[in-house]
């Protein structure tokens, strides 16, 4: 009887190990970041919000020099912060907030899946010329980051540091 169960479960836990780490032209699903599931990265940061609950909006341009202005950022626990994010550059950019260590881990993955699309609640892709927003409430205190996870991107330098404050 027992037997009839193996090959099912065998086909299902297939399909599961395909979907959680994708080929080149997928990457893995967007729930998945890093190896830690969504919402478990975000209890890391904080939560996402809306951009009407803002109560500071914090411009940041980025470009092909691969730098982030400002390159550091201050905020308080508690505070949701709206972030416009410009990419004055010739090529796509990303600003993603993170741990220093997931970013880090992330940007690996990167590498392996080129072609792989954020759609997180900490992250915003913005091609050349354009803008993008998103909102977050930084709800624990500490040193947190962002970074551009375009392959090479990190690695040329192109990240910052946020520090959250009592």
């Amino acid at each position: 009887m027992r037997n009839r169960y193996v090959l099912p479960l065998c086909a299902v836990l297939a399909m599961l190990g395909f979907g959680a780490y994708g080929d080149e032209n997928h990457g893995p699903p967007s729930k998945y970041w890093a190896g830690l599931p969504s919402d478990q990265h975000a209890a890391l940061l904080g939560l996402p919000a809306l951009t009407s609950e803002a109560t500071r909006t914090i411009k940041v341009d980025m470009g092909d020099s691969m730098r982030f202005k400002p390159e550091r950022i201050e905020a308080r626990r508690g505070e949701t912060i709206r972030f416009v994010v410009r990419n004055q550059g010739q090529v796509k950019h990303e600003f993603v907030l993170g741990t220093p260590v997931e970013l880090k881990k992330h940007a690996a993955l990167m590498a392996k899946f080129p072609h792989m699309e954020h759609d997180d609640p900490n992250a915003v892709s913005v091609e050349p010329g354009a803008s993008g927003e998103f909102a977050w409430t930084f709800t624990k205190t500490g040193n947190f980051a962002f970074a551009c996870l375009v392959p090479g991107h990190f690695e040329a330098g192109m990240k910052g540091r946020i520090i959250v404050r009592r």
